[in-house]
């Protein structure tokens, strides 16, 4: 059971000063590999002595698209992020399963989600590193954003995104599922405002039963970086760790 701080609370600096920030904090960091933390090569990850998890490109990527450029490219995207993982040595990527412009492309979506999900496959054994499904946000159109469509994604771990989950009233129902990662931030159940937890209206108690069940990772991903440290130190305290 690891628990870590994504940089995603710092993301209005450079990863290296945001790496720096949490090196005081904790020794499990998940890199959000976007925007200022957008990263082409380790080189500044292996400054510093923690264990990493990295979250895939999302703002712009699409593995479900229905125009097969994007969907080639967003696996690329992807597939760079597994490589940067492989050299230092992080124990997972997390990445979003696609959406479809239209619900009437539904299912050309779907189609294109499982290509994309083979090759993915294929990149994590070829570099053994693990690959992580996350659970969406309330957006209309996205996949996996209730446990009904957890099917799309067996050959992969779940991350069980609790505010994600909150947005869609199905977080005791994902509970269930057997998980991979976790991502812990609060909310009320209507934005996704990635507050520190005990801010919003999620009980995290079954939450807490749910990691030491998986016995897995879990991540703060929480917008600020007072917040994150907030969090981290009360789930510490739950977890016993």
């Amino acid at each position: 059971m690891m628990l870590g701080i994504s940089t995603h609370c710092l993301m209005e600096m450079p990863l290296e000063n945001a790496l720096s920030a949490l090196d005081k904090v904790c020794d499990v960091v998940e890199i959000m590999n976007d925007g200022m933390h957008h990263i082409e090569n380790p080189d500044i990850p292996l400054l510093f002595d923690y264990k990493y998890f990295m979250h895939a490109p999302s703002r712009s990527v699409n593995i479900a698209s229905h125009l097969e450029p994007i969907r080639k490219g967003s696996v690329k995207v992807i597939s760079d992020t597994i490589e940067i993982a492989a050299h230092i040595n992080a124990h997972g990527v997390v990445f979003h399963p696609g959406y479809f412009a239209w619900e009437r492309d539904r299912d050309v979506a779907a189609f294109q989600l499982q290509k994309s999900l083979l090759e993915l496959k294929a990149l994590s054994d070829e570099y053994s590193v693990p690959v992580f499904a996350e659970n969406m946000t309330n957006w209309p159109y996205f996949f996996l954003r209730t446990p009904g469509d957890l099917p799309l994604i067996t050959d992969f771990g779940f991350v069980l995104d609790v505010g994600h989950a909150n947005l869609n009233s199905c977080l005791d129902k994902f509970l269930q599922a057997k998980i991979s990662h976790f991502h812990l931030h609060d909310n009320y159940g209507a934005d996704d405002d990635h507050f520190a937890i005990g801010r919003g209206n999620i009980d995290f108690e079954p939450v807490y039963d749910a990691i030491r069940k998986n016995d897995c990772s879990a991540i703060i991903e929480v917008g600020s970086f007072e917040g994150a440290n907030r969090s981290y130190s009360l789930v510490k305290e739950k977890l016993g760790i």
